[in-house]
């Protein structure tokens, strides 16, 4: 091993933690030598019993790790060094050191936990946080505590914040100082114009640091669309002796392999993905220029849905990726923003069990037998998306109703897909390999193309079919190969010969679409969610469809990708969960209880028909919706008994709460059974709520309701008079001369009513709490000026001694 690269000063340091501990945490910048020299010193050292397994984020890193060190051993890979990725692997009973990517060390954890005859396994840049990198580190740390306390476990990084890392797993920290060629960063001077095009600004920097410097050229793209562009871009403007290599994890191998390797006869302009910000070393490279975009996997629980969002790196990205031009000697790092702009940049790029779709982890775990909270996960999956990712599972059949794992979901786990894609696979047999092998890929037509799924599935069984729009001929030969991979591990059909529609069906069970009424192409979903197709597409006129692809837009996603389905093939496929549902609604726009019976699958609704003998009760339900969106219907008599009890509920606290906001949260307590016959918002205005309200109080409630607030003054002629209790005090209201004789005040449980006199018009005369009072003060004034208004009603001088009337004085 040469003895030339900064990781040879940490090495002592760590073999000594993993001898002493068992465990380590190695941090390395860039450059260190970390991927390729720390294997081999551990195979050195002696320490390591059994293979030492080192875990790759990516395939093309995976494999350059391998080749490297066994070109550093003077061997071809397979013997001492070897590789296992998805679908290729280069081992032999000779090997030592085998270079994995993250999926491979999950299954052989769960075929045989004990992980026998592999004495160490290394978490290589374990700083991208990848899902099953956290799952495989928490499964290890499980494994060494409960089985293998021999088994040596090693997370190297280059940017990690390490502590966290290290208490999760209770290891020493080793850090090497890394190599010393500085790198000069250039900000841009002022912000991006609004609406710049990133490649255009991209491509531009890209020829201002060509002129500035000499050496290979790294920029950084957020996807594989933008580096096709940006390379468009620049070819008529890079000097004569530049070559352009695109670099992305869909490339074929072979021109991957061409974009890291030396070219001593050209200067190298490499245009990439992520995928160079780590573990590669790409030769003769002097100069980064970062776009300062990544994209990312995002998942909403809610929706069901995965879409990738291009957004600003984090600075530990950025910091990573201007590392690259100072591996081998000293660079410059072009960044396109400023200095100011940085600083808002995140610290961190986030984990992806934070943003992913857990349905594959939720299988791995139901495999395993355990919860999220029993394993040492550094950040635990969210509780809301991890229930999410279970109910997808128990519809895939892969979970039973408890989210055991079934015999279905140990079947789906074994195949190198997600679980949507594994049962389609698993259920519709060989013949789904290639819509499986699509459906995992990128889209092979060009995004003017229509969404129909026929159309791509022609293009990759049929070569020679001539299309209307072009699809990306290296896109087609991937999913070929990759349909021939996976068809091999797929059982015999079960259902028998299935179409396409029917297939893809199986996969997306919650995306089933059925066309909204109205003239634009909107869909229903059968999880419950909106989405819609561009007017002009072939699949606007189906009825039903089914849409593999969206844009994940919470509130109506675009369809991107989808197939026609019929009817006949829907209920085939899942006419077990077809049913007829009974539904009493409120309907808002009608103002009125809708009563219907609908078959349905999901949120979708086949078939539709008004339901005749619908039961009162179940109508009365549905109308308390009506109730709470049109408020409660007071008449006066119900207001005032309201009123009347919520006055002495500070005396009598066992009286029930007839504050509005109360009485509207508990409909269903008092309303529902007086609320039969009650159909639309008509009937809900002539309805009188006093007999509902009286009800809530038992017999002996009411009777002291009645003694301690009664609902009536009775006047000296006898009439009831209704006492208003909203107002404070309580209040009645009559005419004057109806009080003629009162020598005493009213009162209710001791407290004096307001008294509202009132003319023979009805028209407020005097108000007042003190009736003896008035007839000894105010009444001469009254008296005065009502005989004038009204002469033909009784004045009499002193009023006590007269008698109540509501009469005029007889005619003469």
């Amino acid at each position: 091993m040469s003895a030339d690269l900064p990781i040879h000063d940490a090495l002592p340091a760590l073999i000594a933690a993993v001898r002493a501990r068992g465990r380590a945490v190695l941090q390395a910048p860039p450059g260190a030598g970390k991927t390729t020299v720390v294997p081999l010193a551990l195979l050195d050292s002696g320490l390591v019993r059994g293979r030492i397994v080192m875990l790759e984020p990516r395939r093309l890193a995976a494999r350059a790790a391998a080749e490297r060190m066994a070109q550093t051993l003077g061997e071809e890979v397979g013997q001492t060094v070897g590789y296992r990725i998805r679908g290729e692997a280069r081992v032999s009973d000779a090997t030592r050191i085998e270079v994995v990517t993250e999926g491979i060390l999950t299954r052989r954890l769960q075929s045989a936990p004990d992980l026998p005859g592999i004495g160490v396994v290394i978490f290589d840049e374990f700083h991208e946080r990848s899902l099953n990198a956290d799952l495989g580190l928490a499964l290890c740390l499980e494994v060494a505590g409960a089985l293998r306390d021999d088994l040596a476990l090693i997370a190297m990084s280059a940017t990690l914040d390490a502590a966290p890392v290290a208490e999760l797993m209770n290891a020493p920290t080793v850090t090497s100082e890394g190599r010393s060629f500085p790198v000069e960063t250039r900000w841009r001077d002022r912000p991006l114009p609004r609406k710049t095009r990133i490649e255009a600004a991209t491509a531009d920097l890209i020829c201002d640091a060509l002129a500035e410097t000499t050496g290979g050229l790294l920029a950084f793209l957020p996807g594989e669309g933008e580096i096709r562009r940006t390379e468009a871009l620049l070819r008529d403007r890079v000097p004569g002796d530049c070559v352009i290599r695109p670099l992305f994890g869909a490339m074929p191998f072979n021109a991957q392999r061409a974009a890291i390797a030396p070219d001593r006869s050209a200067r190298k302009v490499v245009l990439a993905t992520a995928i160079a910000e780590t573990s590669l070393t790409i030769e003769d490279i002097r100069v980064v220029v970062d776009a300062g975009r990544a994209r990312r996997a995002r998942f909403d629980p809610g929706s069901g849905m995965t879409r990738l969002v291009t957004e600003p790196v984090s600075r530990a990205e950025a910091a990573q990726r201007a590392g690259r031009a100072g591996r081998l000697a000293p660079g410059v790092a072009y960044r396109l923003w400023t200095r100011g702009e940085e600083g808002a940049l995140p610290a961190y790029p986030p984990a992806e069990i934070e943003a992913a779709d857990l349905a594959p982890l939720a299988l791995e775990l139901a495999i395993w037998g355990a919860a999220p909270d029993q394993l040492p996960f550094l950040t635990p999956p969210n509780p809301g998306a991890y229930a999410e990712a279970q109910a997808l599972l128990r519809m895939l059949g892969a979970l039973d109703a408890a989210n055991r794992v079934s015999d279905h979901g140990r079947e789906l786990a074994r195949l190198p897909l997600h679980p949507r894609l594994a049962h389609m696979l698993a259920v519709g047999g060989p013949v789904a390999a290639p819509l499986a092998a699509l459906l995992a890929e990128r889209d092979p037509m060009p995004r003017a193309a229509p969404c129909d799924l026929t159309l791509r599935l022609t293009a990759i069984r049929d070569p020679q079919a001539r299309l209307a729009h072009e699809p990306d001929r290296a896109t087609l030969r991937r999913i070929r190969q990759e349909a021939k991979r996976l068809a091999p591990a797929a059982k015999t059909a079960r259902k028998g010969a299935m179409s396409d529609a029917g297939m893809a069906a199986l996969a997306y069970p919650d995306r089933i679409g059925l066309r909204r009424a109205g003239g634009a192409p909107r869909f229903l979903l059968s999880g419950g969610k909106g989405a819609y197709l561009a007017e002009g597409d072939t699949l606007a006129g189906a009825r039903l469809i089914v849409a593999t692809d969206l844009d994940g837009d919470p509130r109506e996603a675009r369809i991107r990708q989808a197939i026609a389905l019929s009817e006949s093939e829907l209920r085939d496929l899942y006419g077990d969960q077809i049913a007829w549902r009974d539904l009493c609604t409120w309907s808002r726009r009608e103002g009125r209880v809708i009563a219907r019976r609908q078959e349905r699958f999901g949120a979708v609704t086949l078939d539709d028909r008004i339901w005749k003998d619908a039961p009162p009760d179940a109508i009365a339900r549905a109308m308390l919706d009506g109730v709470r969106e049109l408020g409660l219907s007071w008449s006066d008599a119900a207001r005032r008994f309201a009123a009347r009890v919520r006055l002495l509920r500070a005396d009598m606290p066992d009286l029930p709460d007839m504050d509005e906001s109360a009485l509207l949260e508990r409909l269903e307590d008092w309303l529902l059974p007086h609320l039969i016959g009650v159909k639309s918002a008509q009937d809900w205005r002539r309805f009188d709520m006093l007999d509902a309200l009286r009800a809530m109080l038992d017999w002996t409630q009411m009777q002291a309701l009645d003694r301690a607030a009664p609902a009536h003054f009775t006047t000296p002629l006898g009439r009831r008079i209704p006492i208003d209790y909203d107002s404070d005090p309580p209040e009645i209201s009559l005419r004057l001369q109806e009080m003629f004789g009162q020598t005493t005040h009213p009162a209710v449980g001791g407290t004096p009513l307001r008294v509202t006199l009132l003319s023979p018009a009805r028209r407020p005369v005097q108000t007042t709490t003190d009736i003896p009072g008035f007839w000894a003060s105010s009444y001469a004034d009254v008296r005065r000026d009502m005989r004038g208004q009204y002469p033909k009603h009784p004045w009499p001088e002193d009023p006590t001694q007269a008698d109540p009337t509501l009469r005029a004085k007889p005619r003469k």
